[in-house]
């Protein structure tokens, strides 16, 4: 039979109605931490308008040439109401109708819906975070402020958070209940007449939700994490990470991180096998300039046999060429060197 048993019936119903709650609730947050700000900065985003210290967050975003965080910067706030409101009155009329076919179509819509979402908020973030003001005070060549989508990210001396608040957090949970009772009626109670007819059905939600699953997962940013000094071991050295100025990180193409103090260190680890290079995604270096900011390797400008390191390196790392070059004219000795020139010459 198609129908839905009772129950099932009823916790789809209850779960759909929770859903409501995006209306009073906050969606999203993003947010920020830096060592003038160690209790964060937060910025709420809700089904139609925005809130928290993005006033703040301006002002700062201001002097690396971003754009103002305005909510007319944002259309879906004037339809988004409408876009939840039919979502619920689909689940509302799914769990009405009482059959897998209409519980089909509602997870189905609702994993297009939070794909839709996704995409949107990537396309935001990414001119948010590329499109910058050419006439900037701080101004770092080939560097970018996109926040992450979901998960932690490092900007310069920030560290960047993004993810669902309580309301976006009810929906996600809403969602995935009313795939589990899907799951329930259609693989361990369903008994299908013509199993021929529903396949298609069945392969094409497969589709749909392995879609969202996917863009779920690599959504999560792959970048550097803040480095934890005086607590962070070296993964090679095995001594606590003690240098703001030398901290170093391999992000593997799963996510996970690995941090060093020194580059030697991260050379070392992957020299002697502990990570295969075909695993990772990128390796980052601390700017000597800035405390906890880190810079992908083939950006850097190094700077050999001036400044001494934890573990003899002695090769600090700058996000600009003339930054590089005022501490070896400072030092009075030093050479200028790019990635790979620093790990594979004596």
């Amino acid at each position: 039979m198609n129908r839905l048993h009772p129950i099932s019936r009823l916790l789809h119903f209850i779960a759909v109605l929770s859903m409501v709650s995006a209306f009073f609730t906050p969606l999203w947050q993003i947010q920020l931490w830096a060592p003038q700000y160690p209790e964060g900065l937060n910025m709420k985003i809700w089904i139609d308008h925005l809130s928290g210290a993005f006033d703040i967050i301006n002002g700062l975003n201001h002097y690396i040439g971003m754009a103002m965080i305005r909510e007319e910067m944002f259309p879906e706030f004037g339809f988004m109401i409408y876009v939840m409101g039919g979502l619920i009155a689909l689940g509302l009329l799914s769990a009405f109708m009482g059959t897998r076919r209409w519980l089909w179509i509602y997870v189905i819509t609702l994993c297009l819906g939070a794909l839709a979402g996704l995409a949107d908020f990537y396309r935001w973030s990414y001119e948010y975070g590329h499109n910058l003001d050419p006439h900037a005070a701080i101004q770092v060549p080939g560097m970018s402020y996109q926040p992450p989508i979901i998960g932690y990210k490092a900007l310069l001396n920030f560290v960047a958070y993004s993810g669902p608040d309580i309301g976006g957090g009810i929906m996600i949970v809403s969602g995935v209940f009313s795939g589990i009772l899907l799951g329930w009626e259609q693989f361990l109670r369903g008994r299908r007449k013509s199993p021929v007819k529903s396949s298609g059905v069945i392969h094409a939600a497969a589709i749909v939700v392995t879609l969202f699953v996917t863009i779920m997962i690599t959504s999560c940013e792959r970048g550097p994490e803040a480095m934890r000094y005086g607590k962070d071991e070296c993964e090679s050295c095995r001594m606590t990470i003690s240098d703001q100025r030398f901290g170093c990180q391999i992000v593997t193409k799963k996510g996970r991180v690995f941090k060093f103090d020194d580059l030697c260190c991260m050379h070392d680890f992957v020299k002697d096998g502990a990570l295969i290079e075909g695993d990772i995604h990128e390796r980052y270096v601390g700017d000597f300039n800035r405390p906890n900011a880190f810079i992908p390797v083939q950006s850097a400008f190094f700077l050999r046999g001036a400044v001494k390191s934890p573990m003899a390196s002695n090769t600090p790392a700058f996000a600009t060429e003339a930054e590089r070059d005022a501490v070896k004219a400072s030092a009075g000795e030093g050479a200028a060197a790019s990635w790979p020139q620093v790990v594979m010459e004596p």
